[in-house]
């Protein structure tokens, strides 16, 4: 259904980076998850009036929450969708992750109600009526909410959206609840005996950890993640597409919202090139990266030694032992100043998050690697951390 109204009122619909059909895919998803909820809301109620099920008719509520939840999605759409203004120069895209997180927070709220309600039914077990129609309402409910499960969550990658994934584990986590709802009628119906509070607090507790999976999800680009494997291939692809650029280091991407890149980078290269023509060349990866991936982007011209003399020797044995002093640490910039008395040896370390050292302790290991190597030597290390 999703995929026929996409081509009936989306244009250019798989073009997923443009505001324009990012808004028009939340708008849709949104409406239609709204009425779908409301739709099963009625029908769960009804199914939990039948049967007397305290599960059922906490499923019934947990939809009615789930269309405030499709509410919030759509709200946060068009919010994330406002252009920039003075007091937001980088635009409102975040809002898509805030709307993340309040839709994993109703997740939550939901399983706690929930969780209250089952101990209540625990401690004073009531009869239930395992009927046909209320087990045929829950079975046809546990199929509408794998197919909003199914639409959201491919949507959802899609867009590159947290909003719309937090509602897709919504939507999984409904269709435990009502199959637990549903078994305990089953298992009532055939043996009389009932476990309906016991299986709504496991299914509360289900609820209680998807929505708190969900909130760390759609938090963590809020705090700052790194960017994915993907991205960064795709972007060392285009810059290095360019013969005269020969190599790419400090790498940062500013995510302020999905399809809202920001991309800084170092392209290293030759010292001895013309500079207008390698200005030009910068400026072309520039608007290709821009072109490409939907994102703003800077990137500073590191001019390097690139021949196999002096300079490249002493590199290439500088590196071949930085494996000694931290695994997974690379070198760049590096260069030297020779003087009369003694040579200036120069260059950045990119140490590792993980690294068991601080960036003093690596500086000085550094250091004391090129005094070792060569006499008359000043060396200049400056510490990096990688950002990808």
């Amino acid at each position: 259904m999703i995929t026929l109204l996409s081509r009936l009122f989306i244009k250019d619909r798989e073009n997923y980076s443009d505001e324009r059909v990012r808004r028009a895919y939340g708008v849709l998803c949104s409406c239609v998850g709204i009425f779908l909820n409301i739709l099963l809301f009625a029908g769960k109620y009804l199914a939990g009036i039948l049967s007397g099920s305290i599960a059922v008719t906490a499923d019934a509520f947990n939809n009615l929450s789930d269309a405030g939840s499709s509410v919030i999605t759509l709200a946060g759409f068009r919010l994330a969708s406002k252009k920039p203004d003075p007091g937001h120069p980088f635009g409102h895209g975040r809002i898509e992750y805030i709307s993340g997180v309040a839709v994993a927070l109703v997740i939550v709220a939901v399983g706690l109600q929930l969780a209250r309600e089952s101990i209540a039914k625990i401690s004073a077990p009531q009869p239930m009526e395992a009927g046909w129609l209320p087990m045929a309402i829950l079975a046809a409910s546990i199929a509408v909410k794998g197919y909003m499960y199914l639409y959201n969550n491919s949507v959802g990658r899609k867009l590159s959206s947290p909003g719309m994934r937090a509602t897709a584990v919504d939507s999984l986590t409904d269709c435990i609840a009502t199959f637990a709802a549903l078994a305990s009628m089953a298992v009532y119906r055939l043996t009389e005996v009932n476990i309906d509070g016991w299986a709504g607090a496991a299914v509360a507790l289900f609820i209680i950890y998807s929505g708190i999976t969900a909130a760390r999800d759609t938090l963590s680009p809020l705090l700052g993640t790194p960017p994915s494997k993907e991205l960064v291939d795709r972007i060392y692809s285009i810059v290095l597409s360019h013969p005269e650029i020969k190599n790419v280091h400090d790498l940062v991407v500013h995510d302020y919202g999905p399809g809202r890149l920001m991309i800084s980078l170092h392209a290293e290269v030759p010292a001895d090139g013309d500079i207008c023509e390698l200005h030009d060349t910068i400026d072309t990866a520039e608007y290709e990266l821009q072109k490409t991936l939907g994102c703003a982007a800077v990137i500073h011209m590191d001019p390097v030694s690139v021949d196999g003399g002096k300079t490249g020797r002493m590199r290439d044995e500088v590196a071949s032992h930085l494996g000694e002093i931290c695994p997974g640490m690379t070198l760049h910039d590096f260069r030297i100043v020779e003087g009369p008395t003694h040579t200036n040896v120069i260059f950045d370390a990119v140490l590792p998050l993980d690294a068991g050292m601080t960036d003093e302790e690596a500086k000085a290991r550094l250091e004391e690697l090129v005094r070792s190597l060569w006499d008359n030597t000043h060396p200049k290390v400056h510490i990096d951390r990688p950002y990808v």
